[in-house]
């Protein structure tokens, strides 16, 4: 099973993107997102320096935009991506890369609603002085602990012994006088505390933006930086693309899922290699290929005949699907037979592992066509558990 991945902030380069100005249409669609978004990609991605490519609000659009020009070049008739990517997820903002590539949302969607995301983070930034350490070693809890006991947050477990903390400076400063055991720190050149309470006010400003963005359900699975949970809902995926603004992103129970579901290769989108690496560390026995110029691709299209399947949710309209968030054992919530209804937002049951209970939710109902699991059950992340026929007059 191949899972695509897409970087999140801090992995840009200058001029990562010269190099991809060769390939035919590239240049094009980049330049049609620059429209889109307000912000010359083109230039940003081939002539600015590194100092202004950091900017908050150039380097979430400009990760965002390549990477889904990248796709395109990956997969030129993208409904073919369906059938032999198993899962998407993204690193911060990549997950807005992601959610496009899961069908949840537009390329012209995705930039605007990035657009706001970089200026509204920027813009709360600006209120105090904060930023970011990366925590390289040491124990877990005993990083989170120490993390907390400065009033900082862990606003990236990124696994194979990585954090990264946040919050204000002076913060960060006594956070480094008084270390973790075993544990070096690296301070990140980072315009704020991202994934913190400190990003409140942007949170605010892009729930009223997501009210009025249209979105439709996964097409492939699409682990959530949140939890590591497979996400199907669009509308659930949209809600927590506004709160992972201010929430810790969990990129270690990500890979946990992919571990969980069967993941045997790993494609980085451009710029690559920060996730790739997390991945050879986390994730042994994964091929892992991070694609950063247009060499890369023949590397990138045999990993992909290779990893191909057809994820479960491709073969039919996903809103016809009900499947599970997590791993764990499935309990039957309702006593619902083939041919009856169940009203949207109805409880179909939950499932039990030994992190929590997660409920499992109907969002647009319909008639119970048949169900594919039983109550105790044991689930994966993102097997179906109920095949639903759409109500009247749903699409």
């Amino acid at each position: 099973m191949l899972v695509v991945v897409a970087p999140g902030q801090g992995s840009q380069t200058p001029g990562f993107l010269t190099p991809w100005l060769e390939v035919p249409g590239f240049a094009d669609r980049l330049r049609w997102l620059s429209t889109v978004a307000g912000i010359d990609l083109v230039q940003h991605g081939t002539e600015s320096d590194a100092d202004t490519i950091r900017d908050t609000a150039v380097a979430q659009p400009l990760l965002v935009g390549a990477g889904l020009v990248t796709l395109v070049s990956l997969f030129p008739h993208p409904a073919e991506a369906y059938g032999k990517v198993g899962a998407g997820a993204g690193h911060s903002v990549g997950e807005i890369t992601a959610a496009v590539g899961a069908g949840v949302m537009t390329a012209e969607q995705a930039m605007v609603f990035v657009r706001e995301r970089g200026r509204a983070m920027a813009a709360a930034a600006a209120v105090t002085p904060t930023g970011m350490t990366a925590v390289l070693g040491g124990d877990r809890d005993e990083v989170v602990a120490a993390a907390e006991k400065h009033g900082l947050t862990a606003a990236n477990e990124n696994g194979a012994g990585q954090i990264v903390v946040a919050g204000t400076l002076e913060q960060l400063e006594a956070f480094a006088a008084e270390p973790p055991a075993r544990a070096r720190l690296r301070p990140l050149q980072v315009a704020g505390a991202f994934h913190t309470r400190h990003m409140g006010p942007a949170v605010a400003e892009l729930a009223a933006l997501a009210r009025s963005i249209y979105v439709h359900d996964t097409r492939l699975r699409l682990i959530s930086n949140a939890d590591g949970q497979v996400v199907h809902s669009g509308r659930d995926v949209l809600t927590r693309l506004v709160t992972q603004v201010s929430n810790p992103v969990r990129w270690d129970l990500c890979m946990q899922t992919m571990g969980e579901i069967g993941v045997t290769a790993l494609l980085e989108l451009t710029p690559g290699g920060t996730l790739t690496g997390l991945a050879k560390r986390g994730l042994p026995g994964v091929e892992a290929l991070a694609l950063n110029t247009p060499d890369d691709l023949p590397a990138a299209w045999d990993l992909i005949e290779r990893h191909a399947t057809v994820a479960p949710t491709s073969q039919s309209p996903t809103w016809r699907l009900l499947v599970a968030p997590a791993k764990g054992t499935f309990r039957l919530g309702v006593t619902s037979e083939s041919g009856d209804s169940l009203v949207a937002g109805a409880a179909i049951g939950s499932i039990v592992n030994l992190r929590d209970e997660q409920p499992v939710l109907a969002p647009h109902g319909g008639t119970v066509v048949e169900w594919l699991v039983e109550d105790g059950d044991p689930v994966s992340p993102g097997q179906p558990l109920v095949r639903l026929h759409p109500e009247a007059g749903r699409a």
